[in-house]
């Protein structure tokens, strides 16, 4: 077990054959948790298209890097020697490419029955779009989600990649990985956990689905009350040109929020009355445009209303309560958010920064049990590097 692992999942060993994306993003939320978990690098990395120093590649800390020329079949046996002796492995190729590498999950269940195979991909393992490329954004246009963000009359806004790619993908094959491994420990058995991004965005829609089909969800934009269509669910430009974000969704948050905004007194529809919507969210825009951001976090601290200023991310680590709980740290030179969630006992912790790529070839075979003739041997081939 590597000695800095303090988390939960501390003493779980897992492989991960390095990709982009939604595989190494789980890979960190495990490293984060505690897990040892060493990533299998190409020899010549494939492009990312994020061009930059890996350190910076928040994404990929925590683990340590082997570089390996899978091509060859001495490094295809040095990862089923690795598997052999892990808990789990994570893979994000297209369907097919991992078997015809012979390290598909018939290949790893040979050296390791109880190994829990995780495989991340966009369309899943089957299905008419299962060789088809894609990316975080074509994953959420297919199951509702991207159709549903933006504002009325407006089109479609990408939420980042934060949906499809890490909510969608990496959260799902990390509770996959997490729950396989469990069952693995009372059943001797290991299994594939297909986490496909299309799969697990339409899990995330699990709500306005069953909102839509009670009839409380209309398939526009922005008419809804989780969509910015309702006047207190909703974003608005203050002042200075900045902008706060107000959900007060429950009558007693609405009522105090009206008094602060200065129109409690008035003659106003009531809180559910969609017709009226679209007035009030421009005489809520009128309102917010009297003040400045700040001036109406001053406003707004410490009353019952469900509102925050929207932050950039030079802005985010600076705020009082993300300091007080510490939700960023400064690790490795740069200001990176911590690991989540909190444990009061086996507090999780980052393990290393971001690797470049090998740099941990003879320090992680040895840790997983290669002598130095194996090692040398691996060199000799040209396996490893």
């Amino acid at each position: 077990m590597d000695s800095r692992a303090t988390g939960p999942l501390a003493g779980v060993r897992i492989v991960e054959l390095g990709g982009i994306g939604p595989g190494p993003f789980a890979a960190m939320l495990l490293s984060d948790l505690g897990a040892d978990i060493i990533r299998i690098d190409r020899i010549v990395p494939s492009d990312s298209g994020v061009h930059m120093d890996e350190k910076f590649m928040a994404i990929n800390r925590g683990r340590r890097s082997v570089a390996m020329d899978l091509k060859k079949k001495e490094a295809v046996d040095a990862v089923l020697k690795l598997v052999a002796s892990a808990d789990a492995l994570i893979e994000g190729f297209r369907p097919g490419v991992a078997e015809r590498l012979g390290l598909g999950p018939e290949d790893c269940a040979k050296v390791n029955p109880k190994l829990v195979y995780g495989r991340m991909t966009g369309w899943g393992q089957d299905g008419p779009l299962a060789q088809a490329p894609g990316h975080d954004m074509n994953y959420i246009a297919l199951t509702g989600a991207l159709h549903s963000i933006g504002e009325r009359g407006g089109k479609p806004v990408p939420p980042l990649n934060l949906t499809g790619d890490f909510g969608g993908g990496s959260l799902y094959l990390a509770l996959g990985l997490v729950s396989g491994i469990l069952e693995a420990r009372t059943s001797g058995k290991g299994q594939v956990v297909d986490a496909a991004m299309v799969d697990g965005s339409a899990s995330l829609m699990a709500l306005m689905y069953g909102m839509r089909a009670g009839g409380k969800w209309k398939d526009e934009r922005g008419m809804n009350r989780l969509d910015s269509g309702a006047p207190w669910y909703s974003v608005y430009e203050t002042k200075d040109g900045k902008y706060v974000a107000l959900a007060s969704n429950e009558p007693r948050f609405y009522k105090v929020t009206l008094d602060l905004m200065g129109l409690g007194q008035r003659e106003l529809p009531d809180q559910h009355d969609e017709s009226s919507w679209p007035q009030m969210k421009e005489l809520f825009a009128e309102v917010f445009k009297t003040k400045t951001r700040d001036e109406w976090c001053a406003l707004m601290a410490d009353k019952e209303v469900c509102f925050a200023p929207i932050l950039s991310m030079a802005e985010a680590p600076e705020h009082p309560h993300l300091k007080a709980r510490g939700t960023f740290v400064e690790y490795d030179g740069y200001v990176q958010p911590a690991p989540a969630p909190r444990f009061s006992r086996t507090v999780p912790q980052i393990q290393r920064p971001a690797p470049r790529v090998g740099q941990h070839t003879e320090e992680a075979l040895a840790a997983w049990g290669f002598d130095d003739a194996q090692r040398a041997a691996l060199k000799a081939a040209g396996a490893i590097k």
